[in-house]
């Protein structure tokens, strides 16, 4: 692969099972899923390498500079990012490794400053205007003018007169709502998660600063934090497979509507998981077995 990974052969090891996946697994077939995406979400999409997030939280070393603890952090990784613009990016995909449990943190549309409603012209307050001007005219009541809750509900249907419903259900199933949000995918549920949404929302922000030259407020009112329904492993070895399994699903079919929480709880079979181990291996064994092919009709072409 280019700019490829090297996978020894103690790094399959942990592809036996009851292993725990390391860095190097998770990395590589990270690394392989981003470069047989779609070339629309090769574009949108950025993956962060393992070590990122360890490098963003390690301890402070007395000689970095920066005036406050969120820009120490930033220091320590500024130069991941000099070859791409995260803003201009829809995903930022994030492993985590805490106390030996992998889970993945999705950042979604990091450079908008609200929720938008895609293929609208107008923001999203404008929907809600538009339909209170609808209900005023029919004597109904208006609704959460955050558009907050999902049109697909049954609680949001007007039994009465259905007009708000219809419309905005009408323009949901056309227009997808992007929202600026960090995802919290995790096949345990186990972990704790509030300080990952803090140390993440101070990084962007000091990387729009750095990008930008301007300051910009992350805090959770503007970029919300929310807990994903996924599917979840029934052992206590297979959380690196579950990460896995979440981004190539979502590179393949990302999701559309931003309604917090996703549910997805039925997003793939475990037995999907199951023979990840499996196909794995067989991906290395292989692209090892075509390395070495390449190499040796190289030499003998040079010859």
């Amino acid at each position: 692969m280019k700019g490829g990974i090297t996978v020894t052969m103690e790094d399959l090891q942990c592809l036996d099972s009851g292993q725990y996946l390391n860095d190097v697994i998770i990395d590589f077939y990270l690394k392989y899923l981003l470069q047989n995406a779609s070339a629309s979400m090769v574009e949108r999409s950025h993956i962060f390498s393992s070590f990122f997030y360890k490098q963003l939280t390690r301890r402070d070393n007395a000689s970095e500079g920066g005036n406050s603890d969120s820009q120490r952090r930033h220091q320590r990784v500024k130069t991941w990012t000099r070859h791409v613009d995260i803003f201009k990016k829809d995903f930022l995909f994030v492993p985590v490794n805490q106390e030996a449990h992998w889970y993945l943190v999705v950042i979604c549309f990091p450079g908008l400053d609200e929720p938008k409603i895609e293929g609208w012209t107008g923001k999203c307050s404008d929907v809600t205007e538009e339909s209170e001007s609808q209900d005023d005219a029919q004597g109904s009541k208006s609704f959460n003018d955050d558009v907050e809750k999902s049109p697909m509900r049954s609680d949001n249907i007007d039994t009465e007169t259905g007009i708000f419903d219809s419309y905005l259900l009408c323009l949901w199933s056309v227009c997808p709502l992007c929202r600026p949000c960090i995802l919290i995918m995790d096949s345990l549920k186990l972990s704790l998660h509030e300080r990952v949404f803090k140390l993440l929302r101070e990084y962007l922000q000091s990387e729009w600063e750095v990008r930008r030259g301007s300051p910009r407020d992350f805090g959770p009112d503007q970029m919300k934090s929310s807990h994903c329904h996924v599917p979840l492993q029934d052992n206590s070895s297979d959380c690196g497979l579950y990460l896995l399994q979440y981004v190539e699903c979502f590179l393949k079919d990302p999701v559309v509507h931003f309604d917090l929480p996703l549910h997805l709880e039925r997003w793939f079979p475990r037995q999907q998981v199951r023979r990840k181990r499996d196909e794995i291996r067989d991906l290395v064994l292989n692209l090892y077995r075509h390395q070495n092919l390449d190499n040796r009709l190289g030499k003998q072409l040079s010859g």
